[in-house]
């Protein structure tokens, strides 16, 4: 740090924590303080109603609408500013469309939509690659009040069905193609693949690419075709009740069926504005790099809503960030001159097992990489920081909470002052959330640093899920549980908090094996694994034992620099006996499997339920996407190979005998 560098101060007493812990304390005032941050058409009633906790109604009677903020209101001020930079690392395109041009393609799109039927409410699906027309056809639906449902490209034609059947949309929109790893595939294909098994016959709208030949049917209308005849279309906004849906986003499947997580409208906006000025401390004019598929929650809050909500330049990529190299990144955020980016952990591994050639140090206008997602690990944090010369700051949140829960900003509310990280932790609860972890079994405060679960205290603040679709009853015997007359949301991850405040994530609660009466998480070992140069990925999961109950397996992707960390055998051994000083002898992995790629879903998971499955029965089902499926497959054949051999204990044993 320079001498000249203000000395970082602690964040929990600064005005930034003292700002957050007046928004449990006095949430009627915050929340009306944060809700001016978006335009209201009819003023709200009361900031809350929680009559029918845990369901919570905020600022109820208020009418707004997203697409209004998002872009109407923007045409005053700037015009002519970018509102999205939509480029393809597949076809090499790139497109720019500033809040002028994107008002007007939205209302041809909102036009085209009522054309076909569309009516307030409606459901509509997204099936479509990172191209424009996807944050297009999301900000029409909402001006007319329609219920969004994107759902990633990389979906199968059985998964996507689940979700239409689920649905039920009024109209559906899709590409001819779209690109997994430089392979063209047919989304039209899988679209009708998929309408056929849910039984489904709605229109749909084809957004042709030009990448494959597709046939037309009767339900088929052409988006070029559509958008010519309603070029010049003004679409008024439908104002729509606060608690009214805006959108259907189903969970990503590692946890079985997918569930419909449903969003309001008013507490939405409010929930994003607030998180971009007070935990990203971005401003109008900025410009935000979001690497997420549009399909998923990152994509949904910070790829379109959120820096649209504030005035903010979006990009928007189409591709690997390993093609055409793992530059391709890093050139976007010198060109476009992104100042804030947000991406995960996984993706920083992936580009960890590069080297740090994979990372560019020229990023002059970067002042921030936001990692969101899995845990970040320390070993990751600190490799990427050093490499990047940027600070890295991780935050905590999940697709029913739509914004970050824990994290902090870089500096406190005077904006210069900087807040005091712990590498590890994300930081602090944001504004709205009493966090707590608990004992599993009696909903009680854990000690601090003490190993529990993680709850929120309460009805949830703005911006989260409002209910499941359709499944009020599921939604509470998913997520609640009332101890103490009081409710208790279950964020099913295991954590730890200090004495500060300070919380720790240290992965879901499923992911827990019993090894011989002893409970270990998965993500434990894991860090561990990590923190060895030669790994860049890892997954620990649990296999049946017959005497130990379970034991531990683990999957390891080794950077391509493997060499210099010795040979695989070598770096085995090495893993294994770290493990064992970490945490012990019984938490040693009974295999060490390398394996070229880890099974994740598009947002960054890693489907270890799927890989328990595999590892059960090799005629167990693969997953949603097509590469998470090829993945898999490499894992089954993996995983066979090493099945007659000696574990990593024995052959350890064997080498100290001889």
């Amino acid at each position: 740090m320079d001498a000249t560098s203000p000395v970082p101060i602690d964040a929990a007493s600064s005005a930034y924590g003292q700002l957050m812990a007046r928004s449990l304390a006095d949430p009627e005032s915050f929340w009306r303080e944060q809700s001016r941050r978006i335009d209201w058409e009819t003023p709200f009633e009361q900031v809350l109603d929680d009559s029918r906790a845990p369901f919570a109604r905020w600022f109820p009677g208020g009418r707004t609408n997203l697409c209004h903020n998002a872009v109407d209101r923007h045409l005053a001020e700037r015009p002519d500013q970018a509102a999205l930079i939509c480029v393809s690392g597949e076809t090499g395109t790139e497109r720019t469309l500033s809040y002028r041009q994107l008002h007007r393609e939205v209302n041809a799109m909102a036009a085209a939509m009522l054309e076909l039927g569309v009516r307030r409410g409606d459901r509509v699906l997204v099936y479509l690659p990172m191209v424009a027309e996807a944050a297009i056809a999301m900000l029409a639906c909402a001006r007319i009040g329609a219920v969004h449902s994107v759902v990633f490209g990389g979906f199968a034609p059985a998964s996507l069905a689940v979700r239409i059947a689920d649905a039920q949309p009024a109209l559906a929109i899709c590409a001819d193609a779209g690109f997994h790893n430089g392979v063209v595939v047919g989304y039209k294909q899988w679209m009708d693949e998929a309408l056929a098994l849910a039984g489904a016959d709605c229109p749909v709208m084809v957004v042709d690419r030009g990448l494959v030949p597709w046939r037309s049917g009767m339900r088929d209308h052409d988006y070029v075709a559509l958008r010519t005849r309603n070029l010049g279309s003004c679409v008024p906004c439908a104002w729509l009740e606060s608690n009214e849906a805006s959108y259907i986003l189903y969970t990503s499947g590692t946890t079985g069926r997918p569930k419909g997580v449903q969003r309001d409208t008013g507490g939405h906006a409010v929930a994003l504005a607030t998180s971009m000025a007070l935990l990203f401390q971005a401003q109008a004019g900025d410009t935000l790099f979001t690497t997420s598929d549009l399909g998923w929650v990152v994509g949904h809050s910070y790829g379109v809503y959120a820096p649209l909500l504030v005035g903010m330049s979006s990009v928007l990529y189409e591709g690997s960030p390993l093609r055409p190299d793992a530059g391709a990144w890093w050139r976007l955020v010198r060109e476009y001159g992104v100042n804030f980016m947000l991406s995960s952990a996984t993706a920083m591994r992936l580009l960890r097992r590069g080297g740090r050639h994979a990372l560019a140090s020229e990023v002059p206008t970067l002042r921030c990489l936001f990692l969101a997602g899995e845990p970040l690990d320390e070993s990751t944090a600190a490799w990427i920081e050093q490499a990047l010369d940027r600070p890295v700051v991780d935050h905590y949140w999940q697709t029913e909470t739509g914004s970050p829960v824990i994290g902090l900003p870089l500096f406190d509310l005077d904006g210069k002052t900087p807040l005091c990280r712990r590498r590890g932790s994300p930081g602090l609860a944001t504004a709205g959330y009493e966090l707590e972890v608990v004992d599993e079994e009696s909903g009680r405060g854990s000690a601090p640093d003490t190993k529990g679960m993680l709850i929120a205290r309460g009805v949830l603040p703005p911006g989260c899920l409002s209910t499941l679709w359709q499944r009020d009853e599921e939604f509470l015997r998913t997520y609640w549980r009332r101890i103490d007359d009081q409710w208790q949301y279950a964020s099913f991850d295991w954590a730890t908090c200090d004495k500060q405040g300070h919380l720790r994530v240290l992965g879901r609660a499923d992911d827990v094996i019993n090894v011989a009466g002893k409970r270990l998480g998965t993500r434990e070992i894991e860090e561990v694994l990590l923190a060895d140069p030669a790994v860049a990925e890892a997954a620990v999961v649990g296999m049946d034992h017959a005497l130990r109950g379970q034991v531990p397996i683990a999957f390891v992707v080794l950077r391509q620099d493997e060499r210099a960390y010795g040979g695989v055998h070598d770096i085995t051994l090495r893993l294994s006996d770290a493990v064992t000083v970490a945490m012990g002898a019984f938490a040693r992995p009974r295999k060490i499997i390398r394996v070229q790629a880890l099974p994740r879903t598009r947002s960054g998971k890693v489907l270890r339920r799927l890989i328990r499955e595999m590892m059960k029965s090799p005629m167990a089902m693969g997953g949603d996407s097509v590469e998470a499926c090829r993945i898999l497959n490499e894992l089954k054949q993996a995983f066979a190979a090493h099945a007659q051999e000696k574990s990593y204990d024995e052959l350890a044993s064997t080498l100290v005998a001889t």
